[in-house]
């Protein structure tokens, strides 16, 4: 058995769960087992971007944990960041 953390946030409230799971348990398998969908019902653990200690995995299904790892949910950006960029510099040269 090892013991990891699945993350999320979002602006108003955070939660780290700790959860002891069998070796070879996947990031995906991990977060739905940690039940961190019950504090967050908005989180997809099938469809949310997720990361160890801020490093994205390409394939959370496949990627397998290691002891100690935090699973880190993303949530979608609401713009994109060229978009964000672009809109900041119009806004100081206006």
């Amino acid at each position: 058995m090892i013991r990891v953390e699945v993350a999320y946030a979002r602006p108003d409230k955070q939660e780290i769960v700790p959860v002891t799971v069998p070796e070879g348990t996947t990031a995906l398998e991990a977060v739905k087992l940690s039940g961190i969908t019950d504090i967050f019902p908005e989180v997809d653990p099938d469809s949310n971007d997720m990361g160890i200690f801020g490093k994205v995995i390409k394939d959370p299904a496949a990627h397998e944990l290691r002891d100690g790892d935090r699973v880190e949910l993303y949530r979608p950006l609401k713009i994109d960041p060229k978009q964000a960029r672009l809109n900041r510099a119009m806004k100081k040269g206006a």
